[in-house]
């Protein structure tokens, strides 16, 4: 499958990165700027997500101007249009096993200051639930490049080349659209499936706790206990406990943010999904600006989640972890961070597996050291919990893709997207620091 990075490192529509995201309707996700009598208490309006679906279509008369260099045709595409206020884009298609075999570029209008950005390409989604699980049946799953986080913007243009083959440019897949999400505020207080999520966490924190707490590496082995004392695989109907003693090695449990904590509307997604234990982890990069700041990590989260969900039709947001680039790790799919929860994150590969995604580019960009650090921990902790050495290697059965469905494949416990499928991801720089994340987990591991 051919991928690009956006081409783009900053923020399409920077502005957002010092103000607010604006509303649906338009109106600035802040109280008024009229002081309010001292006797009354005002506070801004919650605001929803949204999704914006918009069809590619063709372009009659063609744009003038293509990549420099390129010969591609442009067939598709959306002209220059102002829409309602978004902040993360990408474009998906009906049939999830159907190929792009081309470039799909975007760019954006500020919504602070008007200016459109330069053309940024669209990176080919790898990320997906396994062929023949229960998540991909059904015709709720499609085609998604991944989601490209833009800021807070009020305009967008699309383009589409095909490549060309032997016989003329690929057809493209069908159902091409543009979806715009805009992730609103933390409707956490709100959502009437809050506890569920919680108490999935409950040998860890209480049910409505922003942050599941660190804990040292003496702590976190009696929090191994704990785990296993709550008969969670009971609660589930699986066989997901640790397969870990009592004193295997397991590394100090790092906070973690709950899926409240970044504001996860439990209304949008379904039921848990476990698998029978934790083998090994995959590292990914969501593959997009680096350029955000650590304080809109929850609402990037909360638009790839959306994006996921609404977009691709998936049960819940595909990553089990995201790491920002202030080294600060969040609770991604539901299900319980110590459980063995089934995400979709690497095709193929999503049975006994853990996704930790960083978010940001790493093709030609390092990752922050405390990035770096912060997956290190989690790995230690995370198949410490399920009594895994992170310097290991584990035997694979795929469920298709990069490898034939039921080939047995060896990979190391601590592995890249890229190992286990056709993709870049994590990217090349990220991809380097596999080795230092590894050794570092053994380390606090006490191996």
């Amino acid at each position: 499958m051919r991928a690009f990075i956006a081409s783009s490192i900053g923020v399409a529509c920077a502005a957002a990165a010092v103000l607010p995201l604006t509303a649906p309707g338009g109106l600035a996700n802040s109280a008024s700027a009229a002081p309010a009598p001292a006797t009354e208490s005002v506070s801004a309006p919650r605001l929803p997500g949204s999704t914006q679906s918009l069809p590619l279509v063709p372009l009659t008369p063609p744009p003038t101007t293509t990549p420099p260099g390129s010969s591609d045709s442009v067939s598709l595409g959306l002209p220059a249009r102002e829409v309602e206020p978004f902040a993360l884009l990408g474009v998906v298609w009906d049939d999830p096993e159907e190929e792009l075999h081309g470039r799909i570029q975007v760019r954006t209008k500020s919504a602070a200051t008007g200016e459109w950005s330069s053309w940024q390409d669209l990176e080919t989604h790898a990320d997906r639930p396994d062929p023949d699980s229960a998540e991909s049946r059904g015709d709720k799953v499609r085609g998604a490049t991944a989601p490209l986080w833009v800021g807070d913007c009020d305009g967008v243009q699309a383009r589409v080349l095909p490549d060309e083959g032997a016989s003329g440019a690929h057809r493209l897949p069908g159902g091409l659209r543009l979806d715009l999400v805009h992730p609103g505020d933390d409707p956490a207080a709100d959502s009437g499936k809050e506890n569920p999520a919680g108490e999935a966490n409950s040998a860890l924190a209480p049910a409505g706790a922003l942050e599941i707490p660190a804990l040292d590496r003496q702590e976190a082995g009696q929090d191994l206990l704990a785990v296993r004392a709550t008969g969670q695989a009971e609660q589930t109907g699986r066989t997901g406990q640790s397969r870990a003693g009592a004193g295997a090695p397991i590394g100090p449990r790092p906070g973690i943010v709950t899926r409240r904590g970044w504001g996860a509307d439990e209304r949008l997604r379904g039921p848990f999904l476990y698998t029978k234990t934790v083998k090994m982890a995959f590292v990914h990069h969501t593959a997009m600006s680096n350029n955000y700041s650590c304080g809109q990590s929850a609402a990037i989260i909360r638009g790839i989640y959306r994006y996921h969900v609404q977009s691709n039709g998936w049960r819940d947001v595909g990553y089990n972890f995201f790491v920002d680039k202030c080294g600060k790790i969040y609770e991604g799919r539901a299900g319980g961070v110590a459980n063995p929860v089934m995400g979709a994150h690497t095709y193929g590969f999503n049975h006994d597996s853990t996704g930790i995604a960083v978010l940001g580019s790493y093709n030609s960009a390092n990752p922050s050291g405390a990035a770096v650090n912060a997956v290190s921990k989690l790995v230690a902790w995370k198949l410490g919990l399920h009594g895994v050495d992170p310097r290991g290697t584990a035997a694979m059965t795929s469920g298709g893709g990069k490898y034939p469905k039921g080939t047995t494949v060896g990979l190391r416990t601590v592995s890249g997207h890229r190992d286990g499928y056709v993709t870049g991801c994590p990217g090349d720089r990220l991809y380097a620091r596999l080795g230092t994340i590894r050794a570092t987990a053994a380390r606090l591991q006490g191996r």
